[in-house]
C-alpha cells in the first residue's frame, strides 16, 4: 500500500467555535454574548427558579400551616393484629419487630381498638386508646404503659 492509495474517509469534521480571538474570527469583541446585561458578564449563573427579576412563583403563592419538628411519631397497631400471638404472650415493640409486624423500633407504639381479641395477652406500649384497653381487659389480658 502506498500513500497515494490511502483514501480520505468522509467524516464530518467541524471546527470548534473559538470566541474572543479578534474581529476577523467573526466571534470577537463580545464573544457571541451580545452587549450588556448579566448574561454577558463572567460568572453569571442564574438559578433554576430565577424569573428575570420578577417575584418568583414560590414567593408569590401564599403559605399556610406549620411543620412541628418536635412532633411525636407513633407506630400504630390495632387489637386485631395481636390475635396471631399465643395466649399469655408479652407483646412489646421488640416482639412485634421479631414477628415482622413492624419494620423498626424507632417510634413509640400506640395501640388502637379496631377488631377483637380472644386471647389473654400482656401488651406493653407507650399509648393505648380507651377501646383498646377495654378489649384487652375483656379478653383477660393486661396493659402496661411505658412512659
Amino acid at each position: 500500500m502506498n500513500l497515494i492509495d490511502a483514501k480520505n474517509v468522509a467524516q464530518k469534521r467541524k471546527k470548534r467555535k473559538r470566541v474572543g480571538r479578534g474581529c476577523g474570527s467573526g466571534h470577537g469583541k463580545t464573544s457571541c454574548k451580545g452587549s450588556k446585561g448579566a448574561k454577558s458578564r463572567s460568572g453569571n449563573e442564574t438559578g433554576l427558579l430565577f424569573e428575570g427579576g420578577q417575584m418568583p412563583l414560590f414567593r408569590r403563592i401564599p403559605k399556610r400551616g406549620f411543620y412541628n419538628p418536635f412532633k411525636k411519631k407513633y407506630t400504630i397497631m390495632n387489637v386485631k393484629d395481636f390475635e396471631n400471638f399465643d395466649s399469655g404472650t408479652r407483646v412489646d415493640l421488640q416482639k412485634l419487630k421479631d414477628c415482622r409486624l413492624i419494620k423498626n423500633t424507632k417510634y413509640d407504639l400506640k395501640v388502637l381498638g379496631e377488631g377483637s381479641l380472644t386471647k389473654p395477652l400482656t401488651v406493653v406500649a407507650h399509648k393505648f386508646s380507651k377501646t383498646a384497653i377495654t378489649k384487652i381487659k375483656e379478653a383477660g389480658g393486661e396493659t402496661k404503659e411505658i412512659s
